[in-house]
């Protein structure tokens, strides 16, 4: 039996999120779809990151299982059953069978992009937020997060979560022209987190709330008092890492 790991990008806002909800539109559903015609045989799909509603990514990983090798061509015909709005960009073989896509992922990145003037053609790129903030305090906001390893003010409360324990290794803000962007990393993330990291810090942006009452709500550990009320379509899974030696792309499949 061989493993193989899709890496996808896809819209979310085309999608009720990633993760397999029956025959609800999802990214997984579609790949499963895309897989099971392709091989003609039923095949089920694990993903690397669960994304909500509206969430796009630039890089998410899917693996599969299945019996044969892929054959030529295999990234030009899933990518001509697939969507519009989800697209393979490569096919890798993970060296031991049962390397996870989501369990062995070391490192995910997520950028929230936000933009201050309207403009139509960012409506579902970025978050419309037509007010000031200030920059440098963002940043003393963001860099505050790294001292932490509990989130579970920044969790939604419906979700399977064993611990609310993440390790931070980025967390700030900057600009590009005239967007505004959080980066973040993390080994783990929890579910609305960083929707629930950037709300939050944005009120501290705009001096609503003081670094001192953000600490406060972290060591709450009480998601009533974080807010998760920015977009899902400003925000991008644009990164996961695994350790090297453990996945081989395949350039034949093109």
């Amino acid at each position: 039996m061989a493993r193989y790991f899709l890496e996808i990008m896809y819209d979310g806002t085309l999608f009720h999120g990633s993760q397999l909800q029956g025959e609800i539109p999802t990214v997984q559903l579609a790949i499963d779809k895309t897989l099971s015609i392709l091989l003609r045989k039923q095949i089920t799909s694990f993903g690397a990151s669960r994304t909500d509603e509206g969430v796009h990514a630039l890089c998410n990983y899917f693996h599969f299982d299945i019996d044969e090798e892929l054959h030529p061509g295999f990234i030009y015909k899933m990518n001509s059953i697939l969507p519009i709005g989800v697209a393979l960009k490569k096919v890798y073989k993970a060296n031991d069978e049962k390397f996870s896509a989501r369990f062995n992922a070391i490192k995910r990145t997520y950028r929230y992009r936000i933009y201050p003037k309207k403009n139509p053609f960012l409506a579902n790129r970025a978050y419309y937020f037509p007010f000031k903030v200030d920059l440098k305090i963002l940043n003393e906001t963001a860099s505050v997060i790294k001292e932490y390893d509990h989130f579970e003010s920044f969790s939604k409360r419906k979700n399977n979560s064993k611990t609310f324990k993440c390790n931070i290794s980025e967390s700030y803000w900057e600009l590009h022209g005239k967007e505004l962007q959080y980066i973040v990393s993390s080994n783990r993330f929890l579910r609305g987190m960083v929707k629930g990291l950037v709300g939050t810090q944005l009120l501290v942006g705009k001096g609503k709330i003081t670094i001192d009452e953000f600490k406060a709500i972290i060591e709450a550990k009480d998601c009533t008092k974080a807010d998760f009320s920015v977009p899902g379509h400003g925000l991008y899974l644009e990164n996961i890492e695994y350790k090297g030696g453990n996945l081989t792309e395949l350039t034949n499949l093109k």
